[in-house]
């Protein structure tokens, strides 16, 4: 059996940093782990070509290739994959889907002609899947019927699939699941609120084949919440950090986790001392009343501020996920989410609109409330929301458009990324090894240079970019290559901001045009109702 397994485009969004990645002459910021773990647990006898289409096209000769077409995706993924999907059919191919997007909305993957859907998680369904091949079953559905796989089988992905020089970062998983029952959570469904680990030895093993196949940089850890068993982490760093002096800390890693990682200083030392350098925290907003309609509690526990300083006092950069439009919020949150965001020097601030995306417990609440305005959603920064909120839309969708455009105003982003280096500062570089010094080469040069060029010359950052950089050098010189990395970012946001505004702006327009055409209708009717009266 010889398997293309197809990875589909993701729209320009907060993540897809294109003009960032292209001063490295990256492609995309991290590959498409899901389809790697799939060719690992499918039989290791059939032939695999993974095809990413964020990095490259398919071409002809692979299409030619293939028996079987699998493809996985995310809601945002949905129109690529869909036209993929078409693309394959046409060509007669046999197509199987799975993935988030399959797991969530079937019947949309259907209408378009797949073949096999692979739901839920793959270590239960794609056996499954094998042996309705066997048995030369020309289409089916597979799903796990509320089972959750055992993670500790899962096998070493095939790393060896992917093109390493295309991406920014590699992903590998710990975990699944979440303990907390945010309202607006699609992970939850998904994996469960029983956060199922790894072993140690089982990731170390994925770490060593990572390390045998060439790769030296950063790693995702694209658990949902990394530290949703704290016991089971402790265990792991506890075993991982002999793994990198060993190495000579070979990578840095990155992941994402819930705010009370700011309550255990123990687990954040280790993570530090592992060659954890950054952090991605679900803030959502600084609103308690809205935090606690949602049931995300774990937030209003303590003050969010000091949780942020504690996290990046311990040497962790913090990245945070923000959301505007929860029901009974009150006027002037967009500015209360960029006083917050100013508060505490968080450089990355991912700004939403909130989704009610399916099957959760707000997408079940509004469908009840008849406040849904789509079955669907989409997660990306440009789409209005999918219900009705409990405040005008447009007025939310100012705020919105309004903030994100103050978030990502250049010398606001730089100063923001200087202040939380300075945080940083002593807290990080004398808790980690030294490690092996990576080589420096003509691409970081001429990143390096680019940057200089764009921020401290043509832009009226000049004087900020060449101060923060001199107070760099005297108080954290340790952390200016992270610091610089991170100063990058501005040139995706710069043209992306304005994206969200154009995008969102139009969308508003629609939305009140067709209010407008409803309310004209209904008048129309009450007068024709009224004559025959």
């Amino acid at each position: 059996m010889r398997v293309l397994l197809l990875y589909p485009l993701f729209p320009k969004s907060f993540w897809s940093f294109e003009k960032t990645l292209a001063l490295l002459n990256r492609k995309a910021m991290l590959p498409p782990l899901g389809l790697v773990t799939v060719a690992a647990i499918l039989p290791q006898e059939w032939e695999f070509k993974l095809v990413d289409r964020n990095v490259r096209q398919v071409t002809e000769a692979e299409w030619a290739w293939a028996d079987l077409v699998i493809l996985s995706a995310m809601i945002v993924q949905k129109e690529d994959l869909l036209h993929q999907i078409q693309e394959a059919k046409q060509r007669g191919k046999r197509v199987a889907v799975g993935g988030p997007y399959a797991t969530a909305l079937p019947q949309e993957i259907s209408e378009v002609g797949a073949d096999y859907l692979i739901l839920d998680e793959g270590e239960i369904t794609l056996p499954l899947f094998v042996a309705a091949i066997d048995r030369s079953e020309q289409s089916g559905i597979f799903r796990s019927n509320g089972e959750k796989p055992d993670v500790t089988h899962t096998p070493i992905p095939r790393f060896d699939l992917l093109e390493f020089d295309a991406y920014a970062e590699m992903s590998v998983q710990f975990s699944r699941g979440c303990p907390f029952q945010c309202e607006f959570c699609d992970i939850i469904v998904l994996y469960g609120r029983k956060p199922r680990t790894k072993t140690p030895a089982q990731l170390l093993a994925e770490l060593d084949r990572l390390y045998e196949l060439g790769w030296r940089r950063s790693i995702f850890m694209v658990d949902d919440n990394f530290i949703g068993n704290k016991r089971n982490v402790k265990l792991f760093l506890k075993e991982l950090k002999p793994w990198m002096i060993e190495h000579q800390y070979p990578f840095s890693f990155a992941t994402e986790a819930s705010v009370d990682l700011a309550q255990d200083q123990e687990l954040m030392d280790w993570m530090v001392q592992c060659n954890f350098g950054a952090v991605f925290l679900g803030i959502e907003t600084p609103d308690e009343a809205s935090l606690t309609l949602t049931q995300k509690h774990q937030n209003t526990r303590d003050s969010l501020s000091e949780a942020v300083h504690t996290i990046t006092r311990s040497g962790l950069r913090v990245m945070a996920g923000f959301i505007i439009g929860f029901d009974g919020e009150k006027s002037g949150a967009g500015d209360r989410i960029v006083q917050f965001v100013e508060k505490t020097a968080i450089p990355t601030a991912l700004f939403s609109m909130l989704q009610a995306l399916p099957d959760t417990a707000l997408w079940h609440r509004l469908s009840k409330e008849g406040r849904l305005r789509s079955q669907s959603a989409n997660i990306n920064q440009t789409t209005l929301m999918n219900f009705v909120p409990t405040r005008p839309l447009e007025e939310i969708a100012r705020e919105y458009v309004e903030a994100f455009d103050q978030l990502y105003d250049p010398e606001r982003f730089l100063d923001r990324a200087y202040r939380h280096y300075r945080i940083l500062g002593e807290a990080t570089y004398p808790k980690k090894g030294k490690g092996s010094k990576k080589p420096i080469n003509w691409v970081t040069i001429r990143a390096l240079l680019t940057i200089s060029w764009r921020q401290g010359a043509l832009r009226k950052t000049r004087w900020r970019f060449w101060r923060n950089l001199w107070n760099m050098w005297r108080y954290n010189p340790g952390g200016i290559s992270s610091y610089l990395s991170v100063c990058a970012q501005i040139e995706h946001f710069l043209e992306y901001r304005g994206i969200v505004r154009r995008e969102i702006e139009e969308q508003v327009a629609q939305y009140l045009a067709e209010e407008a055409r409803v309310a004209s209708r209904a008048r129309a009717e009450t007068t024709v109702e009224a004559v025959k009266i």
